[in-house]
């Protein structure tokens, strides 16, 4: 058989691996968070052998497979160390790493991947694989960034603006839950958006900032009903830059949590996401679950 599979679980977490050593650490990353959810963990290597077939050799061919059930071997070895007892299956694919990651898993299972691969760029970037992922994806991805330090910092973020948003508070509450962390709800609106002139800028300003701290109140109050058990703090900030109060809001946390408003439709590499998704995903200092949204889930663009 030139497939090695064994099906995961349909709520698997699916860790794509190539031999990086990010994706590795994402490999380490998705034995925890398996572990934490009692989930099996299903390691994907996507070899592209059927696009590669056309133009190597059938030599070349055989030692691609060979490194890859090597390297799915020695994934396995890894997650045995740190997390004993771990159920996980492996696969070896003749698809490429997007296609391979998505058909594993599935509508329900959660995607994660390293912020780059072996043919990455500058350490801030993230990897073609992973940006496609996050963009063509309908399950949960995470892409593992900032886990260089070890320390564990307790906490949860998740990003929010409205009731809209209340999937994915509920989904970084459980997070927390998981993780015995505290969960910090953190709504950024951008000032420049919430006004249309100066005039507008100095009449307003009490009303629109009333408008969005009441919004994040409400949403807040509903997570706190919902899960009594967890430490919860909900924020509100005004800022030119809402991705970069996020991302400095990330080095406090464990895991940022946040859903993407996006087209219906790719139109190119990452252009699909909205902005501040894309430039947390390049830049935050945690790893980065996202929750993508697809019509009627949308609401303004991030």
């Amino acid at each position: 058989m030139e497939t090695i599979f064994r099906s995961p679980d349909t709520s698997s977490v699916v860790v794509g691996v190539d031999g990086s050593a990010q994706a590795r650490s994402a490999a380490l990353w998705a034995a925890g968070e398996a572990a934490r959810r009692s989930r099996p963990l299903h390691v994907v290597y996507g070899s592209d052998s059927d696009l590669r077939i056309l133009f190597q050799s059938a030599e070349a061919i055989e030692r691609t497979r060979a490194a890859g059930r090597d390297l799915l071997d020695d994934t396995v070895k890894a997650v045995a160390a740190e997390c004993p007892g771990l159920h996980v299956t492996t696969e070896f694919s003749r698809a490429d790493a997007v296609t391979s990651l998505r058909q594993a898993a599935g509508p329900h299972g959660t995607i994660v991947v390293g912020d780059r691969g072996r043919g990455g760029f500058d350490s801030l970037m993230l990897g073609s694989v992973g940006l496609n992922i996050a963009a063509m994806a309908r399950a949960p991805v995470v892409v593992v960034r900032g886990t260089d330090d070890a320390e564990e910092r307790g906490s949860v973020l998740v990003a929010v603006r409205d009731e809209h948003d209340l999937m994915c508070a509920r989904y970084a509450a459980r997070e927390a839950e998981l993780r015995k962390a505290s969960l910090r709800l953190l709504h950024v609106w951008n000032l420049l958006r919430s006004v249309g002139d100066v005039v507008t800028m100095l009449d307003g300003m009490n009303e629109i900032a009333g408008r969005h701290e009441e919004a994040l109140r409400a949403l807040t109050g509903t997570i706190r009903d919902e899960f009594p058990g967890l430490t919860i703090a909900g924020d509100a900030e005004k800022s030119a830059s809402v991705a970069g109060v996020l991302a400095e809001a990330s080095r406090q946390a464990d895991l940022l949590v946040m859903g993407g408003r996006r087209a219906h439709a790719p139109l190119g590499l990452g252009r699909n996401l909205g902005r501040v998704t894309h430039t947390l995903l390049h830049h935050a200092h945690c790893p980065v679950l996202f929750i993508p949204r697809f019509g009627s889930d949308l609401g303004a663009s991030s």
